[in-house]
Formats: C-alpha cells, sequence, structure tokens
C-alpha cells in the first residue's frame, strides 16, 4: 500500500523543501499524510475544476507547482475562489502537495525541463545557491576509514560539480580517556589511550545533514563519534536559480524566436529589440525571473527567456542581449509533464496521472 507520505517522501529526495525561497509556501497544504495514496494528479495550479477532476479519476493527492496557500488567509468563508477550492479539499479529504521554488532550485527541476525542451547542451546554474554547502570533518581509525567513508557517500556527501566520492584523508593520532560506565572500541575504561586515525573531509549539501549524521554514526566504531559541521560559503553550482547553456547550432534570432514562440504555445511573445546576430547561448528561468537579467548578461547570453517582464525590465537589454517573455504558465506548463514523469517511473503500476484542464488565467484577442 502506498501512503501520500511515500510519495511526499519521493518528491523532497528531489527537491526537498529546505531549498525553497524564503517567501514561498511549498509543502503538504492540505491533508493526512498518513493516509493510503489511491492516486496522484499533477499539474500547474490547483482550481476547483482541478480538484473535481482528481475526485473524478480516484485520486486523492493533487500534486503542484503553485502552492495553493501562499499568503495570509483570513477566512474560510467560500467567498472567492481560493477560499472555495480550500473548503472543497478539506470537505473532500484532498491532499494537496505543492513542489514550487524548491523545483525551481534543482538543475533537474523546471529550468532543466525547459532546457531540455530548447536542447540545450553545457548546461549550468545561472545563479548559484550560497550557503547551501557544509563540510563534515570526523576521526576515524584506520581500518575502518573506507567503511566509513563510503557510508558517507551512500549518504550523498561528496558531489563536486561532476564529480563524485570526493574527500580528503590525513592520519594523525588521537587520544581519549573512557570514563566509567563505557564501553570503548579500543583502550581501556581510566587509561588515556593514543589511536592511530585519520582526520575524514567531505563535503555536502546542507538539506542532507541529518541523513549524513545517522549515516556516519551507524558505520562509525567509536561509541562516542567525534566530528565537525562547517558551514561553506562556496556556491553550490547544481543549486539555485535559471539555467544557462549552449545550442548545437547557432540560430537566426527571428527564427529562434519562432521556434520558441511554437515549443511553448505563446499566444504572444515579447521581446526586446532584435541585435541582428545569431541565437548560441541561452540563458532561462520558468517564471517570474527580471531579477535574473544581470546575471544572464554576465553570462554571455545571446538571449535570456523568462515571463513577467514589467516596461522598463526591457530597457535592461541594453543592446547586448535579446529579452524574451513568453508568458508565465507558457514557461512552466511543461512541469506537469515533468512530476508525473518523475513519479510514474518511482511508483510503478500506479495510477499518476496529468490533468487535462488549462488552468491558465490569461487570454489573448488577436486583431489585425
Amino acid at each position: 500500500m502506498i501512503k501520500i507520505v511515500d510519495v511526499i517522501n519521493v518528491l523532497e529526495s528531489w527537491a526537498p523543501t529546505m531549498l525553497q525561497e524564503s517567501y514561498d509556501n511549498a509543502g503538504l497544504l492540505t491533508g493526512d499524510r498518513t493516509a493510503r495514496c489511491t492516486g496522484v494528479l499533477c499539474c500547474l495550479d490547483v482550481t476547483e475544476a482541478v480538484l473535481d477532476e482528481a475526485l473524478q479519476k480516484g485520486c486523492n493527492l493533487v500534486v503542484a507547482h503553485h502552492p495553493l496557500i501562499f499568503g495570509g488567509i483570513k477566512r474560510l468563508s467560500g467567498g472567492s475562489a481560493l477560499e472555495r477550492t480550500i473548503i472543497k479539499a478539506i470537505k473532500q479529504d484532498l491532499a494537496i502537495y505543492a513542489i514550487h521554488t524548491n523545483l525551481d532550485n534543482v538543475i533537474s527541476g523546471v529550468n532543466g525541463k525547459i532546457a531540455s525542451l530548447l536542447q540545450l547542451r553545457h548546461c549550468r546554474v545561472l545563479l548559484p545557491k550560497e550557503a547551501a554547502l557544509k563540510k563534515l570533518i570526523t576521526y576515524v581509525p584506520l581500518l575502518q576509514t573506507e567503511s566509513v567513508r563510503q557510508a558517507l557517500f551512500e549518504a550523498g556527501a561528496g558531489h563536486i560539480g561532476g564529480y563524485s566520492e570526493c574527500s580528503f584523508s590525513v592520519e594523525g593520532e588521537g587520544t581519549f580517556t573512557a570514563g566509567p560506565g563505557t564501553q570503548p572500541f579500543a583502550g581501556k575504561q581510566g587509561q588515556r589511550h593514543h589511536e592511530k586515525e585519520n582526520r575524514l573531509e567531505v563535503i555536502f549539501p546542507s538539506y542532507l545533514q541529518a541523513a549524513l549524521l545517522e549515516a556516519l554514526r551507524k558505520s562509525h566504531p567509536y561509541e562516542e563519534v567525534a566530528y565537525d559541521l562547517v558551514p561553506l560559503v562556496n556556491a553550490h553550482q547544481e543549486l539555485g536559480s535559471g539555467l544557462v547553456g549552449e545550442l548545437a547550432e547557432p540560430v537566426e534570432e527571428t527564427l529562434f524566436l519562432q521556434q520558441l514562440a511554437r515549443t511553448f504555445g505563446a499566444g504572444q511573445l515579447r521581446h526586446s529589440a532584435l541585435l541582428g546576430k545569431p541565437v548560441k547561448r541561452v540563458a532561462l528561468c520558468g517564471g517570474s525571473g527580471s531579477f535574473l537579467i544581470s546575471k544572464a548578461l554576465s553570462a554571455g547570453a545571446d538571449i535570456f527567456i523568462t515571463a513577467d517582464l514589467k516596461y522598463h525590465d526591457f530597457f535592461q537589454a541594453d543592446g547586448r542581449l535579446v529579452l524574451a517573455d513568453i508568458g508565465h504558465f507558457e514557461s512552466e506548463q511543461f512541469t506537469i509533464e515533468l512530476l508525473a514523469d518523475y513519479l510514474a517511473e518511482k511508483f510503478l503500476n500506479f495510477a499518476v496521472l496529468k490533468t487535462s484542464i488549462s488552468t491558465n488565467p490569461v487570454n489573448y484577442l488577436w486583431h489585425k
């Protein structure tokens, strides 16, 4: 039997809620995490119609990109669409889970999906997340060093860019005196013991701290494990906002914009002045990405694709790159497919569905 918490655990192993921005509200918003999961419906936005669809299809868990509950709610009287949706979820015992900026901040998340649709190569994070790394330092007897090192690697430590199993060790000597009631791995109670040890160091994403310490304690031979946790200011190169990558071949900019509009079904594509040069390096950010314009410029991008650009934002292009606004829904619509594919891969022979309802609140009037 699959429980709602099992689905949550899989999602949070991919995009931990710890990675969400301070203003966000990702996580389980309604429902009982211990309840049996009858099916999952993936969507971009939670509306009354989406909840009706979930009920009709027998899904009691809705996984959405945008949080239904975002700001403060002072009443639930049914006076707005938001209130009615929350009331319906509670009355129908539907669980709603939001995976928002935490999914934006992992390289295989929302922006990674956009990059794959554009067939970008050599992608890297546009604004890497700082203070997202820590270093673990521990001291292990020589013969047990490799088993402890392996346990830490299996818990997720030791990744630097494209390299894994990265660590550092140096040999030294540790001392300790075992007190009354202890059961020392080496030495005797009441006597100072000298032990040849390795100082072992690994780095890890901060959100893995609990898992890493559990692996350390289980694998380490000592009754009392000595360790240091050191916060690092190094940026995590696979966590953060936006992406920048390269096209296999340069594309004429008008042609690229036309292809972009077709790929994302953009009812209206707004852009800054064209520069008359091919597009090769592409920066992007799903949703509202105006805060990354300067980073796209610094990265040498030929074009920056995002949404929700304001009038004055377009001046920041400064004749150095093309800014392209494809629309908020349009930029993030494939997140539904991303979520459904990920969960279907993890839960075989289980109902993981994509909503058939377009929740785009923006409509376009075409005229000549």
